[in-house]
């Protein structure tokens, strides 16, 4: 019976979320999505505690009165206009809260249990992490960038998406080594310490006018990070959650670039737009000027 409560909590928790994404789709109603989507997170948050019975309900109660009071007090003293810098904020806490979560279930599992690792929960263990890191890092280096103090402006150097792509091939010989051999936890700490670099990297090509872009497919990012956590947790809510997070985030994303007559590929890869636009633009504009001159 008191497995059913809890899984009866986590359905009701799922159709909060999806009627709550759905209403913050119009002004009218957005306020009302925003509501039940916390209401769903918390019954998602107090059936877990619940369930794996790590707190007693007089701490439950303390978190859920001292989380509600920070909260709280943010809502009501953070301007408008700087609502951007801390949704980079709260992605940056959800990616490296996937890292933590799914880096201390694989020690437990793996190095203190000495239990085996099958290949999917090793793959969802890999992908929080990596997605997860790259989140963490880039959503504080886009808050940086939104508030001026750091890495203000296109941040570009010579070989940069070279190197990006080749960390990016090591993360995933380092993620494929580890599912092989699960019991070297090496290979997670080197995909996690390039997946963190990667985060940076990844972020400091690209200008102030696109910030708002890369914070919400950094949004994405979380979602998707929290998804394969609740793969690796075997947690139905947190799958469902993370995965609406993780699409709803990705359309937002595709209609920003939309409106800015954009495309991700553009936004992300800021020193390559570059380059496009000196081959496109500036060359033939030359060569025309030189076509007239010399005839």
């Amino acid at each position: 019976m008191f497995d059913y409560g809890i899984q009866i909590a986590y359905l009701l928790a799922s159709a909060l979320f999806i009627v709550g994404i759905k209403r913050l789709g119009k002004t009218s109603t957005a306020r009302q999505g925003n509501f039940l989507s916390a209401l769903a997170m918390l019954i998602a948050i107090v059936a877990t505690l619940i369930q794996v019975e790590v707190l007693s309900l007089g701490e439950i109660a303390g978190g859920l009165l001292i989380g509600s009071a920070i909260g709280l007090y943010y809502a009501r003293t953070v301007a408008m206009t700087a609502m951007p810098e801390m949704v980079a904020i709260f992605n940056g806490l959800g990616g490296l809260s996937s890292v933590l979560v799914a880096t201390s279930d694989y020690w437990l599992r793996v190095i203190e249990k000495q239990q085996a690792l099958d290949p999917i929960t090793g793959t969802g263990v890999v992908l929080s992490v990596i997605i997860g890191a790259v989140t963490a890092t880039g959503s504080y280096i886009a808050y940086g960038k939104l508030r001026g103090i750091l890495f203000a402006g296109a941040v570009v150097f010579k070989g940069q998406h070279f190197l990006n792509l080749l960390l990016f091939i090591i993360v995933l010989g380092m993620s494929t080594l580890l599912i092989l051999f699960p019991e070297q936890p090496i290979y997670l700490f080197v995909a996690l310490g390039i997946s963190l670099l990667l985060g940076v990297l990844t972020v400091i090509p690209i200008g102030g006018a696109d910030m708002p872009v890369v914070i919400s497919l950094l949004n994405s990012y979380s979602g998707v990070a929290a998804c394969f956590t609740g793969i690796v947790l075997q947690n139905q809510v947190l799958v469902i959650a993370g995965a609406l997070v993780g699409a709803s985030g990705i359309i937002l994303t595709q209609i920003m670039c939309k409106a800015m007559n954009r495309s991700l590929l553009n936004v992300l890869l800021g020193g390559l737009a570059k380059l496009r636009e000196v081959a496109v633009v500036h060359l033939p504009a030359a060569y025309r000027s030189w076509s007239r001159k010399w005839g």
